[in-house]
């Protein structure tokens, strides 16, 4: 399915997919969370020794007392009010196991997984197994949030990355840069551990293949490797979801922009990538972009829409076809929008009366409206 992508200027992009919903990437401000605050629960811990084994993975939690006591089941509705109230709880790392932490929640021992520990742990320690880091907590306390109470099934999911989520995602802003470590790497991306001032790796986020290079990237493990330092861009932040995206390119110029006058020259002539067209009625429109024209010319606002120039790039970005708003001034009511498709570049006239807020509008009515 064919993928356009519209902008505002060079910095500010929005991804639409034929079969999709619009995804905003622009550097409107989607920093607001709705996380309930911080509150941490006081817990009182009981010494009284468990019958759990910590030599298996497991997610069962142990209780002391059982669980049909007054006091067990009070617990239990204790962890169904953190879910609900999105309550922040510290708690007491005691045992640990192949899979994760046993922290005590109240009476209850609930199940931390490795995967749910804060990115803060093995970066500050890259060198040490999860299961060595795991053993080293032992004792400390910790902030967790409930993830899951099973009181049937004694079953007690806790999480350190949730509950850092809650201070530290307050702290994040759209179009926030940092620096970052290169965690886990999957084929559509790769998730960055973001540094905060305190010099701790709080928060982690994903950079999508698309956002790693301005170069059309094959695979992201030719770029990135696990554990390298690097800097990333904040371009969308998820609260309900607990998600940040991130973009390593938009760091950079887009290298069109830089170079467009030499792709398409100014005055028509044949510059070294140019196509040697400069009669626009030479011009065959990108594959997808003849549909996009017709339904522009049907939003108000819009009088005209034509290509004017073609040319050729040295590099390809993306096979997919992009469209958007250059960063070029206007010229009265005429606009330059760009499409791109492999190393092929059209420049687009677009006369209007709408502003650039206006048009960027228009364009994602239009993106959403073609097949």
């Amino acid at each position: 399915m064919a993928i356009f992508t519209a902008a505002l200027g060079s910095a500010s992009y929005l991804n639409f997919h034929s079969h999709d919903n619009i995804k905003a990437t622009t550097s409107t401000s989607l920093h607001t969370v709705t996380s309930s605050p911080s509150v941490f629960c006081r817990s009182s811990f009981s010494v009284k020794r468990i019958s759990a084994s910590i030599n298996q993975s497991s997610s069962t939690v142990a209780d002391s007392p059982a669980p049909d006591t007054p006091r067990g089941s009070a617990d239990w509705e204790a962890a169904r009010t953190c879910i609900e109230k999105g309550l922040v709880y510290l708690g007491r790392v005691e045992h640990f196991n192949g899979g994760g932490l046993l922290v005590r929640f109240h009476s209850i021992l609930g199940f931390l997984p490795f995967p749910q520990l804060s990115p803060s742990h093995s970066c500050k320690e890259p060198n040490k197994s999860i299961q060595e880091i795991g053993k080293a907590l032992l004792g400390s306390l910790i902030s967790v949030k409930v993830i899951k109470a099973d009181e049937t099934n004694k079953n007690l999911i806790l999480s350190e990355k949730e509950a850092v989520w809650v201070k530290y995602s307050r702290k994040v802003s759209v179009g926030d840069i940092f620096d970052a470590r290169v965690g886990s790497i999957e084929d559509y991306g790769a998730f960055l551990h973001l540094r905060f001032p305190d010099g701790l790796y709080h928060l982690t986020g994903l950079v999508h293949v698309s956002e790693v290079s301005w170069d059309l990237v094959q695979d992201i493990r030719d770029i990135l490797q696990e554990g390298d330092e690097v800097r990333a861009k904040v371009i969308t932040i998820d609260s309900l979801k607990s998600r940040i995206t991130l973009s390593m390119k938009q760091l950079e110029e887009d290298p069109l922009l830089e170079t467009l006058d030499k792709v398409i020259p100014k005055d028509g002539s044949a510059g070294s990538d140019s196509s040697g067209d400069d009669e626009s009625y030479d011009i065959e429109p990108l594959q997808g972009l003849e549909s996009i024209i017709e339904e522009l010319l049907q939003e108000d606002g819009i009088s005209d829409v034509r290509i004017t120039r073609q040319g050729f790039e040295k590099r390809v970005v993306s096979q997919d076809l992009q469209l958007w708003l250059s960063n070029a001034p206007s010229i009265g009511e005429q606009f330059t929008l760009l499409a791109r498709a492999g190393r092929q570049v059209q420049e687009i006239q677009l006369t209007t009366i709408l502003d650039q807020e206006g048009i960027k509008k228009a364009l994602q009515r239009v993106l959403e409206r073609v097949p």
